[in-house]
């Protein structure tokens, strides 16, 4: 079914109500390797109950809130011309959290999600669709905001704006101010997917080299983390509670077992980030930023 144009932007899906707990929380720490070393107390705060801790990432898979595309909310408006994507040809191009409270250890909420954006790259080029999902708590508050960018292979030439979108994080010419380099597991794959996301490229050796990859490759959503590891511990002491947003655009796979070095850049309270897998002479995650409250 093709995208319907500028109808897909009034196209809303049913708010959903999640909740999630500490063992929640423990799982995704240690699928973004954090916990290596038992002894390391800093990292151990994410990965025990005893006092823990929120990594701000966890918000993209805590409310399984990532790229979603459900089905549309019942109460449209009368007339809307109902969009559905290809989600055989969906690339997860740029994530972003923004918190507007520290995330707790435990509770119940409400995600609600809506296109904001898209944009018309040609028949054979595909579309670029941008969808937002907003936490709210028991009292309304807003939580937490996700914004996803998603490239739509089978869905261009609709008709809609070819530009527009907003323009990505240019990282600073200079040389890296610090750079972190975090090795992961050859079952590091594996581990994240109980987060939610069972997609066998991740996990299916065969269906892996079926989609072109020599072995299944490390979810995108687990480098981002890891970046946003590499921010804690650099400028952040590993205090959560610091990170307002974090942003990123992927741009290559990682293989589980491969080394990830994080070049981190300080502006005031701007940390521009990309991450490199120096073994292959790849840039695996470009145009990061990330926010520290001031």
């Amino acid at each position: 079914m093709p995208i319907y144009y500028p109808d897909i932007l009034a196209q809303k899906t049913q708010p959903r109500t999640f909740t999630y707990n500490r063992k929640d929380l423990l799982l995704y720490s240690l699928g973004i390797g954090m916990g290596r070393d038992p002894m390391d107390e800093r990292e151990l705060r994410f990965v025990y109950e005893k006092d823990i801790r929120v990594l701000p990432t966890a918000a993209t898979v805590l409310s399984s809130g990532s790229v979603q595309h459900s089905s549309p909310s019942p109460d449209q408006k009368p007339g809307l011309r109902i969009s559905q994507l290809n989600l055989m040809m969906l690339v997860h191009g740029e994530q972003k959290i923004e918190l507007h409270k520290a995330l707790p250890s435990f509770g119940t909420f409400t995600a609600a999600s809506r296109t904001i954006g898209v944009y018309d790259k040609g028949e054979e080029k595909g579309a670029v669709v941008v969808e937002e999902t907003v936490w709210t708590d028991a009292n309304g508050e807003k939580v937490a905001t996700l914004t996803a960018s998603t490239f739509a292979r089978g869905d261009g030439g609709f008709g809609g704006p070819s530009h527009g979108g907003p323009e990505p994080h240019l990282v600073p010419s200079r040389k890296a101010d610090d750079l972190v380099a975090f090795d992961t597991r050859p079952d590091q794959a594996l581990l994240y997917r109980l987060n939610g996301d069972l997609n066998p490229l991740h996990s299916d050796p065969d269906f892996a080299k079926r989609a072109g990859f020599r072995r299944p490759v490390l979810h995108g959503l687990c480098t981002f983390g890891i970046t946003c590891r590499a921010v804690l511990q650099a400028f952040c002491g590993y205090d959560p509670t610091k990170i307002l947003s974090h942003q990123a655009r992927f741009s290559a796979p990682v293989f589980p077992g491969e080394t990830i070095t994080v070049d981190l850049w300080q502006d005031c309270d701007v940390i521009s980030f990309e991450a490199r897998v120096i073994d292959r002479c790849a840039t695996v995650i470009k145009n990061g930023k990330t926010v520290l409250r001031s």
